[in-house]
């Protein structure tokens, strides 16, 4: 991923990984492979064990520690009802931006600055 795709994934990853957990409970490694798997190639694991504890910290999630048969038990991430009311907001103001950008760059293709408009 280029650096302005890095830049841009920063301010959405939050939404990306709740939007993760509202399809299925997950675990740290599980949800970056995920990312990886779909061409998220340079999320870093800490980045998302850093997010993880955030949206812990503000309630979004509830964490149930799983016996794992590698090591220590696994902290296995499930979105709550508030989780999914951030998730509901993270899709409403994405649709938002996303016109919004949409119509920017129709307006670029039509060359609208150019003629005076």
């Amino acid at each position: 991923m280029g650096n302005q795709m890095t830049e841009m994934l920063k301010g959405t990853l939050e939404g990306i990984v709740l939007a993760i957990l509202a399809r299925r409970s997950g675990y740290g490694y599980e949800i970056t492979a995920w990312l990886r798997d779909r061409g998220f190639s340079d999320i870093a694991e800490g980045t998302i064990y850093a997010l993880l504890v955030r949206i812990e910290q503000r309630g979004f999630v509830d964490v149930e520690k799983v016996p794992s048969e590698k090591g220590p038990p696994r902290k296995v991430y499930s979105l709550n009802a508030r989780g999914r009311e951030q998730l509901a907001e993270f899709w409403r103001t994405w649709s938002v931006l996303a016109e919004r950008i949409e119509q920017l760059h129709d307006n670029d293709n039509d060359n609208q600055f150019d003629q005076g408009a």
